[in-house]
């Protein structure tokens, strides 16, 4: 510890000279701040501290979702984050709850930047930027290209660390347009930033009951084996399959785009409360 020369007044003596002329407010405000930080060492100020769970929602914008559904995608989230239930749940933790949301279809977006839900006006503050967010455009299902762009650019620009993170998966359709090793690859560096991928398959009667082989693929699979699966399955077996891994994974279907909002507010709760997610799958 070094000492002060005998003939120069310490910090808060010199303070108490300045404030001479001070009202006793401002005089009692100064030397606080110099009292803090002479006690502090003069350490700097700490960054904001760490969330509880970042949640990064990923949404299906491909050539099956039509500007209806897109608008009942967006509408439905913006819904859920205006849930009392879901402002209590994301607010509720230490920290509160990061929150980003990505649209993909040939290629992942970031449509809704990291913003930290900590109270009520921040939820709706979120919810209306969700609703204004413009249509992606795009004609393919490329769910490992979205897994890649989550991994290498959505997670690593978090502006504080989280507890826990969740990527919320939801889409009407399979990939069609990766190789399945490269999928699989792509869903396991995810898995290794130490994020859980929940699912949201959005089952449409008539259009997405059997999914697999014959279905809307991207060019260049002629002359190779499709990725596609070739016996019949249905698209939650090909989620759980194929999307939903990590610690506590769970998935939860949507009975068309008109329930959408509904399973993604029960969905919302379950991922940031901690609640046993397999008693909620659906």
């Amino acid at each position: 510890m070094s000492l002060l020369p005998l003939d120069r007044p310490s910090p808060p003596a010199r303070a108490l000279r300045r404030v001479a002329g001070f009202g006793l407010t401002a005089a009692a405000a100064l030397l606080t701040a110099v009292l803090t930080g002479a006690a502090a060492g003069g350490a700097r100020a700490e960054p904001a501290g760490a969330a509880s769970v970042a949640l990064v929602v990923s949404v299906d914008v491909s050539q099956s979702v039509d500007d209806s559904r897109f608008v009942l995608q967006m509408e439905g989230i913006a819904e859920a984050l205006e849930d009392p239930g879901v402002i209590a749940a994301m607010t509720g933790n230490p920290g509160g709850t990061l929150f980003a949301m990505v649209t993909w279809a040939d290629r992942a977006g970031l449509a809704v930047g990291w913003r930290r839900i900590a109270s009520r006006a921040d939820a709706l503050a979120v919810a209306a930027q969700v609703r204004a967010t413009p249509r992606q455009s795009g004609e393919f299902t490329c769910l490992g290209q979205m897994f890649r762009t989550v991994a290498g650019t959505i997670l690593p620009a978090m502006p504080v660390p989280a507890e826990r993170i969740v990527v919320d998966v939801s889409g009407d359709g399979i990939d069609n347009c990766t190789d399945p090793e490269d999928l699989e690859a792509e869903r396991t560096a995810l898995l290794a930033t130490g994020a859980t991928i929940n699912g949201l398959p959005i089952l449409v009667p008539g259009e997405n009951d059997v999914v697999g082989a014959g279905a809307y693929r991207a060019p260049g699979y002629g002359l190779r084996a499709t990725p596609l699966p070739q016996e019949r399955t249905d698209l939650v077996q090909w989620y759980r399959a194929h999307v939903v891994a990590g610690p506590g994974s769970f998935l939860l279907k949507a009975a068309g785009y008109g329930d959408f909002s509904r399973a993604l507010r029960r969905k919302f709760i379950i991922e940031v409360s901690r609640l046993a997610p397999g008693r909620h799958e659906d």
